[in-house]
């Protein structure tokens, strides 16, 4: 039998870095610049914050470089997209592939490994109990207990969506990605908003990394992120443009990985189990792409 009581966790735990790449991509998106290199970035923040933390032994300069980590190569894709007039799909593709090249290599130039960081002394960055909740039974488990960066995504749903409905900058984006000729014309600064756009989804792709490294596991491994910022991509266009769609999209995925594990003891065969968190967001996609196809030819 499943614990349900306990599969909630499971299921918060999964679902914290798609939730944090997932808005990282909302943002980017709503100003009309999809963050295709958000896997690279969640990469590169993961190892980021290992190494420093491990180096001061301090959790939370750890946070700090990957989240400085991850705006960074935001800046760096903005720069290939916006300056040299790269092709946006392309260069982030090309971020992924070099964050995979690039953190294996970094990796085995400080600990000789090219696999796993075990010989770096890595911090964690801890839970959080609420008080009177957290003694409640059923209900402390539900609501307390949980990761710091598993509450700092839920509550950045709610700043993300009056970010981009409610504030001048968000009005801007959105103006930007649905016609940046007409939204120039206007006065907005169409590349100062994406730019903008871009280092805030860098941030929250490096906060998805610190959490997978720092909070998921206490080490950094090759590849770690497994296609977490793929699938984030795809919670995105699962939330139809909105914030708490984009949140309801990655609890849905996260539940898919969570239920996947907890059944490995039922005889079921690894490999099918292996491919089923990758196989739910592709058919949501098909779903999806077929709705809107329906809703265009009415």
């Amino acid at each position: 039998m499943i614990d349900l009581i306990g599969l909630v966790p499971a299921i918060l735990r999964v679902s914290t870095p798609l939730i944090l790449a997932g808005l990282g991509v909302h943002v980017s998106s709503r100003a009309g610049v999809l963050n295709i290199g958000v896997e690279g970035m969640m990469l590169a923040g993961a190892l980021a914050g290992v190494v420093v933390s491990a180096l001061t032994q301090d959790a939370w300069l750890g946070l700090v470089a990957a989240l400085l980590c991850g705006a960074a190569l935001a800046a760096l894709l903005s720069g290939a997209i916006h300056l040299l007039r790269a092709d946006l799909i392309l260069s982030g593709i090309a971020l992924n592939m070099a964050a995979l090249a690039g953190t294996t290599l970094v990796l085995f130039a400080i600990t000789g490994d090219k696999g796993i960081s075990g010989s770096l002394a890595s911090l964690t960055l801890p839970g959080i109990h609420i008080p009177f909740i957290d003694a409640i039974p059923v209900l402390g488990t539900l609501l307390s207990g949980h990761h710091v960066l598993t509450y700092a995504a839920l509550i950045a749903v709610p700043l993300v969506a009056l970010l981009v409905t409610r504030t001048p900058l968000g009005l801007a984006m959105r103006a930007v990605g649905e016609n940046p000729e007409a939204a120039a014309a206007t006065g907005i600064p169409v590349l100062r908003v994406q730019v903008t756009a871009l280092l805030i989804s860098g941030l929250f792709a490096g906060a998805a990394g610190a959490f997978l490294s720092m909070g998921y596991v206490s080490w950094f491994s090759q590849n770690m992120t497994a296609g977490r910022g793929f699938i984030a991509l795809a919670a995105d266009v699962m939330g139809f443009g909105y914030a708490w769609g984009t949140l309801a999209a990655a609890l849905l995925l996260g539940a898919t990985e969570a239920v996947t594990l907890s059944v490995q003891g039922f005889g079921v065969p690894s490999e099918l189990l292996q491919a089923i968190p990758y196989l739910v967001p592709v058919l949501a996609m098909v779903i999806h792409a077929q709705r809107r196809k329906r809703h265009e030819d009415d």
